[in-house]
Formats: structure tokens, C-alpha cells, sequence
């Protein structure tokens, strides 16, 4: 958990200035990387979201300062950084942090897909909801995200090696009977794929 996520707790609201997260720009940048199944897969999770885990993404949002029509681009997070900024920080890693944020000048995110940017799937995993949280979410994601997909473009979606053999890596990923993820794999895909898990296969 961050400082910012801590000050967001029901005990601690009102009491203090939320920052900034970093974390949530870090997220976000994983995001606007991520291929477009990922990013279905983060949609479909940040539906099942309890209202005091949107209090804090509302919180950041904005921060932000979304725009007229309730959007944010990359004005928005450059603005945020540069008026958060701490000692701490140096210039170059601000640089660093909006150069990986370009793919935002030519697109506008609504709260909605900020949810979905900035959730933390690996906090969220360590949860005792988690297996809830996930089955909800594969619900939606089965309804407005799932579709047929093969090995060799999962290698693809997820960046794989060539040199890792793909059918072992997601031989439970796919679902035998119509071809689409699995729920295994919808998890898996959440997670991400490891250097661990593919030397494991090895």
C-alpha cells in the first residue's frame, strides 16, 4: 500500500492532503503498453471494485484535473507531475516517466478507463477476495471482452520469446471447446507473464 492509498482509508479521510500517486502513473503506463485483450481483462476488473478502492482512484483522478468533457490526456498527467513534483524526484526520471506517457497526446481517457488503468492487479491479488474479485470479473470480461484466440497470438498479445515454447506456456490458458480464454488464463493474463513462468517451461 502507498502513502496515498493509506490516506485514502475510511480511519484517515479528510484529516490530510492526499498526494499524488506515482504508483498510479506507473499503472498507467503499463496500461497504454499492454496489448488490447490485457486491457479488456483490466476493463472487465476494475467493474468489481468496492466503493472505498473508487474513493481512492476518484481521489487521483482528480488530482489530475480531468478536463471539460471529464477527460484526461497527457496535459493533464504532465501537469500533475510537474505540480507535485518533490526534491526527491529528480528532473530526469520526470522526463522518463512522460516520455513512456507520449501515447496519451492522441488520446483522452474517461474516469472509467482510468479505473482500469490504474488498478493494481498485484495488490489486488494479495486480498482474500481475490478469487471473488476474479470470477466477477470473468464474468464481464466473458460478456464484452472474450474472444477466440490461438497460442501464437497470445505469444504475441503477451510479448513472449520466440525461443519459449508457446503451446506449454499456455497450454491451459485456452479454452478446448470454443477457442477463447479460460478463466486460467484470464487470471494468468491479469498477472502477467514472468521471466519465472517461462523458465519454468523451459
Amino acid at each position: 500500500m502507498t502513502a496515498a492509498q493509506a490516506l485514502t482509508h475510511p480511519w484517515l479521510r479528510g484529516n490530510h492532503n492526499i498526494p499524488v500517486d506515482i504508483l498510479v502513473y506507473k499503472l498507467v503506463i503499463a496500461y497504454i503498453r499492454a496489448s488490447s485483450l490485457k486491457r479488456a481483462a483490466l476493463k472487465a476488473l476494475s467493474k468489481t471494485l468496492t466503493e472505498d478502492e473508487l474513493f481512492y482512484l476518484r481521489v487521483q483522478f482528480s488530482l489530475l484535473q480531468p478536463n471539460r468533457d471529464g477527460c484526461i490526456n497527457f496535459d493533464n498527467f504532465r501537469g500533475a507531475l510537474v505540480r507535485n513534483r518533490t526534491d526527491a524526484m529528480k528532473e530526469a526520471k520526470i522526463f522518463e516517466i512522460l516520455n513512456s506517457m507520449e501515447p496519451l497526446k492522441f488520446k483522452k481517457m474517461d474516469f472509467q478507463e482510468f479505473c482500469a488503468a490504474a488498478i493494481s492487479v498485484h495488490q489486488l491479488e494479495a486480498l482474500e477476495r481475490w478469487e471473488q474479485y476474479a470470477r466477477t470479473a470473468y464474468e464481464y470480461f466473458e460478456r464484452d471482452g472474450n474472444r477466440v484466440i490461438n497460442v501464437d497470438q497470445l505469444a504475441r498479445e503477451v510479448g513472449l520469446s520466440a525461443t519459449v515454447p508457446a503451446h506449454v506456456v499456455f497450454h491451459d490458458w485456452v479454452r478446448h471447446m470454443d477457442g477463447k480464454l479460460s478463466f486460467t488464463g484470464f487470471t494468468k493474463l491479469l498477472h502477467g507473464v514472468t521471466p519465472r513462468t517461462t523458465t519454468r517451461h523451459q
